[in-house]
This record gives C-alpha cells, structure tokens and sequence, in this order.
C-alpha cells in the first residue's frame, strides 16, 4: 500500500479531455475509498480562482482590446500557482493525500514559453522559489486529433478566451506538450480522441500499478 501522497497530472491542450480524465480518475479512487482531492490550475484555491477570472477574461473592458503584456500574464499564472501550491497542494502533500491536478507546470512551458517566447529562465527561477522540490509524480500528457478537440471545443456552453484561438495555435501548442514529455519516465503520452472506458481504465491501472494499489 502507498503510504506517501501521490501527485498525478494531467495536461494537453483545450478538448483534449483531461478535465474529462482527470474527474473519471478522482472517482475511480474514490470508490476505492483512497483519500484523494482533485484540483486544477489556475485556480484550485479561492485566492488563485480570482486570478483566473482575470487571466481568461477575453478583454477588460468591452469591446476594447486590451490585453496584459506576455511576462504580465505569465506573473499572473505563477502568482496563481503559489496560491495553490501554498494551501492546496503542500497541506494535501503533508496529509498524504492522492492529487490529481489539471494542469500544471508543462501547460506553462507549453503555451509561455513555447507559445509566446517568454524566457524559460525567467519562469524557471520563479519555480525555484515557489516550488521548492514539489513535482508531479506522473503526469499524463493526452494527444488528440484535430477533428475531435474541435467538436469538443464547439460543445462547449461556457467559453474562455483559450476555446476561442485559431486552430494552428492548438496544433503548436500540442507538438510542445509532447516535446516536454519526449524520453521523461514520469510522463505517460495518450491517444485521447476517443474518450472511452478502454482509455479511462488504462489510466487507471497505470496509477494502481505506480502506486501498488489493488
């Protein structure tokens, strides 16, 4: 039996189903009564939620066009990330919990720097801080077909300003997902088009085989 926490990850790019995942995952292990939280980024705390409503808001004001600078919108994605690093994830990790997260630190290197080139030192030094030796035990990377994350994306009722982007960016910011994943042993790359229960029950038994679970 696993006695420490477990931190599981789930990243990909919007309609990739990870939230989908990640939801199916927290309830397998509830029903196998393990102490496990899920949470996601950026948000998971009440402080860290409002920084979120800032950061995916389309425009400030209507019909104006006014948008952060790159390292202004990067700082609000680290300074939600210390939020919920602080009182959510950390007192999950002393209480030996399971975590499963939406998102993290991939979806920062992915669409920051990756995406908009803003210094993977600047990032970098900023996790050192607030990081600490906290990371992700497996994260789980899910790749999907262009057909299907845009019929997921058009699905979709409440939309933020990342469900609106050309589809160009969406084929960009995956090719970065699976290059950060590229040769890592602690990162596991899906085929998610179709998110089905051979699909859910492999992740599944990935996590029981990780962690020893029966």
């Amino acid at each position: 039996m696993y006695k420490k926490s477990f931190f599981i990850v789930f990243e990909g790019i919007e309609g990739s189903g990870k939230s989908f995942q990640a939801r199916i995952l927290y309830n397998k292990l509830k029903k196998k009564n393990k102490n496990v939280i899920i949470t996601r980024e950026p948000g998971g705390t009440r402080s860290a939620e409002i920084i979120r409503k800032i950061i995916l808001k389309d425009y400030f004001e209507k019909n104006k066009k006014i948008k952060f600078d790159k390292y202004t919108d990067t700082l609000l994605y680290l300074a939600a990330r210390n939020e919920h690093i602080k009182n959510r994830i950390i007192p999950a990790i002393k209480n030996k919990k399971i975590i499963i997260c939406d998102r993290f630190i991939d979806s920062t290197l992915a669409y920051q720097v990756y995406g908009k080139k803003v210094s993977f030192n600047f990032i970098n030094n900023i996790h050192k801080k607030i990081l600490g030796k906290i990371k992700p035990d497996i994260t789980f990377v899910l790749k999907v077909k262009k057909q299907s994350f845009l019929k997921r994306l058009k699905k979709r009722k409440n939309k933020n300003r990342y469900d609106n982007f050309p589809v160009k960016f969406y084929i960009k910011a995956q090719n970065s997902f699976l290059k950060i994943a590229k040769n890592k042993k602690d990162h596991i790359v899906l085929e998610s088009s179709q998110n089905t229960p051979i699909l859910q029950n492999k992740i599944f038994e990935i996590i029981k085989k990780k962690m020893g679970l029966k």
